[in-house]
């Protein structure tokens, strides 16, 4: 199997458990705020199966994948039925807050246990620095005789690359992403109802633009440099 080839694999089972969890902290949060619509669908699980869009989770992903573009998709939208929230404003903000912030989370969680292999395990530094050098595409990283932790590194680090960026492109407004549904709550009525007419191909071309403009690698470069530098200081000086 080629580098490519791996990075690939590597990159798409952390964006599947990304998707996961991400639409399973909606689901649970909605559920916590009075809501039980997702829970009586059976999408408060870490089951994949459960939210994951055959188009939009594997299909897209894939293509993006070998097409050198970004790994971006889209999961099975988590049901919200706004008027069994106890308070319809708040509860609704923070149940959409909870699929970004789980992606934070993910990323947090991924960077703690790479620092972890990198000081606690034999050959752990090299492993983290090789999965973050193939990572990011640079000349000289290997799969060959690094260490036994280096695949879990592999893994953990494309956790960070795949969660920020799902993190910040949700957070963008631009129907059907969480930023969307966040900026709906502060729109006056007239605006809302030009904003909710827009349709779901016009969408899709604005999120196209954006991306291809280097407007989300803008929004995304400082927060992955920052992990990069609490991950490998003495690199990137």
């Amino acid at each position: 199997m080629s580098q490519e080839s791996a990075l690939i694999l590597f990159e798409f089972a952390a964006l599947i458990f990304a998707f996961t969890f991400h639409e399973f902290a909606h689901a649970w949060t909605a559920s916590y705020f009075g809501d039980q619509t997702a829970r009586l669908m059976g999408r408060v699980t870490l089951n994949p199966i459960k939210h994951l869009d055959p188009l939009g989770s594997v299909i897209l992903p894939l293509l993006s994948a070998f097409s050198h573009f970004p790994l971006i998709g889209w999961a099975k939208p988590t049901p919200v039925t706004t008027r069994n929230l106890r308070n319809v404003k708040r509860d609704d903000l923070l149940v959409t807050l909870a699929g970004p912030a789980s992606n934070i989370l993910l990323a947090v969680i991924s960077l703690l246990l790479l620092l972890l292999i990198k000081f606690v395990f034999p050959g752990g530094r090299l492993a983290v620095l090789n999965a973050a050098m193939l990572s990011m595409r640079i000349e000289g990283a290997t799969l060959q005789g690094v260490s036994v932790m280096y695949p879990l590194a592999m893994l953990l680090y494309c956790s960070v690359v795949i969660n920020l960026l799902l993190a910040i492109f949700n957070m963008l407004p631009v129907p059907p992403l969480d930023g969307s549904r966040l900026l709906r709550h502060y729109l006056p009525y007239n605006a809302l109802k030009m904003y909710d007419s827009i349709g779901g191909f016009t969408n899709l071309i604005i999120l196209y633009l954006l991306m291809r403009s280097g407007i989300l690698t803008m929004l995304y470069a400082p927060a992955f440099s920052l992990f990069n530098h609490m991950l490998l200081p003495e690199y990137l000086r």
